[in-house]
């Protein structure tokens, strides 16, 4: 990560020593143990995804205006978004000379899938936000880009890595990809208060996000009870009241337990594919890695 600008390297030591779990690498280093032998490889993908993550903050802090990241100030709080959003592009640039100049040409491709979905997605969510009443298939489309498809690129670059069949890649990418669904229910689930969590109440209602708690809320409401609510939503960016009388509604109407239900059926789906491959130790730790994305609590 080193460079001859200081003001760079300054930035990235930032960066660097504020890292958060790096749960998407222990994905790789697990998905290659349970296909293989870990190898050098290996490690460069999992430095591939995590330079590439790590860009994709950077970026969302500047999207989203966000002063803060991890407990700390954001880039882009304390350098401004011109240098965030370069600093953004200069680690997805390692990413690619890394990748490049050991001609993992084959790890490239799937990280580069997964960005084109994490793109996509996001966007269709900014998209989706204008009209706020949108459908569960939506909300799974959405998540399954935005979030999914890296979770999903971490464990098949973890399995391609160790040079697996084709198949077995497709199998760890589709483990990725249900893990991943789940996980980001999880963090919908923190926006109504259900733990006790550093992410501030309401905060996706207060952007609009309509998640999976309030669309099955929302599907058990009158006609006219459910225009009241998406009213309530829209206005909620500077009324703490809505916030509040939108999370009570979601609550009384079965919207947390629903979430919860679905969230539990897809981290279901990943174990039972996972069972299917060979017992190991790094199977055993990479089924206690996708127990512990629906039962962390930040």
């Amino acid at each position: 990560m080193k460079t001859k600008v200081m003001l760079l390297d300054k930035i990235m030591n930032y960066i660097v020593k504020r890292k958060g779990k790096q749960m998407r690498p222990m994905f790789v280093f697990l998905s290659a143990g349970v296909c293989g032998t870990i190898t050098e490889s290996t490690f460069r993908g999992a430095s591939l995804i995590e330079l590439l993550h790590t860009a994709t903050l950077v970026h969302d802090d500047v999207v989203d205006d966000a002063p803060m990241r991890r407990g700390f100030f954001s880039v882009n709080a304390l350098w401004k978004n011109k240098i965030a959003v370069l600093v953004g592009d200069f680690l997805l640039s390692r990413g690619l000379i890394l990748s490049i100049e050991n001609e993992e040409f084959h790890l490239l491709r799937i990280v580069t899938e997964a960005v084109r979905e994490m793109s996509e997605g996001e966007l269709l969510q900014m998209e989706k936000a204008r009209q706020v009443d949108v459908s569960e298939e939506i909300y799974f489309e959405v998540i399954r880009k935005k979030t999914a498809s890296l979770i999903a690129a971490c464990c098949a670059v973890g399995a391609a890595s160790v040079k697996a069949s084709a198949e077995t890649i497709t199998k760890m990418q589709e483990i990725g990809s249900l893990v991943g669904m789940a996980f980001q229910i999880k963090d919908d689930l923190f926006d109504y208060g259900d733990e006790k969590i550093g992410k501030p109440l309401g905060i996706d209602i207060r952007e609009k996000k309509v998640t999976l708690p309030l669309i099955h809320a929302l599907s058990k409401a009158s006609w006219l009870e459910k225009r009241r609510i998406l009213k309530l939503v829209r206005d909620a960016e500077d009324k703490p009241g809505n916030v509040e009388e939108v999370v009570r509604f979601v609550r009384d109407n079965g919207g947390l337990d629903h979430a919860k239900k679905v969230m539990d059926q897809f981290r279901d789906q990943a174990v039972e594919l996972l069972n299917s491959l060979p017992d190991t130790p790094h199977r055993q730790s990479l089924q206690l890695m996708i127990d512990y994305t629906i039962s962390r609590n930040k």
